[in-house]
């Protein structure tokens, strides 16, 4: 079977769409004939997201809204209505971490004691909701909001889960329970509109850079730091991701054609990461 993932007369809706990852989703959907609607909190990196697509001769337009406020998000709904007239994928990529939420060790050793370092027990409580909101929340809203479009007319929606899904990482407890509990919601929505007509599967990247990861990542100089190193021998392929290398899965999950019986599944995209036991 031949499948040209040809998405002419869809209009899809992308949230987070000015970061890395979910500008090269938007990128690509309209490459593929869709009208895209690039949703963000910080409308310039969307607009720039957005011009970049146009200059190509795609179909798109740049929306500012808050995926944590319903509000904002039904003001958009409309507005993207009034623009493309209706919503046939949903990407729910707004998500991230906050530092407040992240401990300086990665195990507690004497050392953690120390003044000056944050360990588990100097998380900050807001941070740490803030990041339960933004990866949960910032999924169930805009689903909540957009999904009533779809019902009864193959809709799709594509949620962006993380490795720490499959193994919390080590720092960063509020975003590994974060990115969890969207995996969990994929499944639980997939089976909610099983018979309505909508597909609901995730995406679950390994190590990509991004804005938000790049100081856990790299020094300031742009060396390695020890975390990258241990990622890196942690992942069979030796390399972190491209984003373009995420195409292929979210173009197969939001062709009906291609993946028809697909639904309720969170696809790593890791580079053997997650299946490798580290022997």
């Amino acid at each position: 079977m031949k499948f040209d993932h040809d998405l002419t007369g869809k209009v899809a809706v992308v949230t987070g769409a000015g970061g890395v990852l979910c500008s090269d989703f938007a990128s690509l959907l309209a490459e593929n004939g869709a009208k895209v609607a690039l949703l963000d909190l910080n409308l310039e990196a969307a607009q720039a997201a957005t011009d970049k697509i146009t200059a190509k001769g795609g179909i798109a337009k740049a929306f500012k809204v808050n995926c944590l406020e319903k509000e904002s998000l039904e003001e958009t709904k409309a507005a993207v209505l009034s623009e493309f007239g209706k919503v046939d994928i949903l990407i729910n990529g707004a998500g991230g971490n906050n530092p407040k939420g992240t401990t300086d060790d990665e195990f507690y050793t004497d050392e953690s004691a120390k003044e000056g370092v944050k360990s588990f027990f100097e998380l900050d409580k807001s941070g740490i909701e803030f990041v339960l909101h933004l990866n949960y929340m910032g999924t169930l809203l805009p689903t909540q909001v957009f999904a009533p479009l779809m019902i009864g007319k193959d809709g799709v929606i594509i949620n962006i889960s993380s490795m720490n899904a499959f193994r919390p990482l080590t720092k960063i407890p509020a975003y590994s329970a974060a990115k969890s509990s969207v995996s969990n919601l994929t499944q639980w929505l997939a089976t909610y509109f099983a018979k309505a007509g909508i597909r609901v599967n995730a995406i679950a990247p390994g190590f990509f850079v991004t804005k938000q990861n790049k100081d856990l990542l790299f020094n300031a100089d742009g060396t390695p730091t020890p975390r990258t190193h241990k990622i890196l021998n942690a992942t069979p392929m030796g390399r972190f991701g491209e984003a373009s290398e995420l195409g292929g899965t979210l173009m197969w999950l939001v062709d009906n054609k291609a993946s028809s019986f697909v639904t309720g599944v969170v696809v790593p995209v890791d580079g053997g990461f997650s299946a490798y036991s580290g022997v």
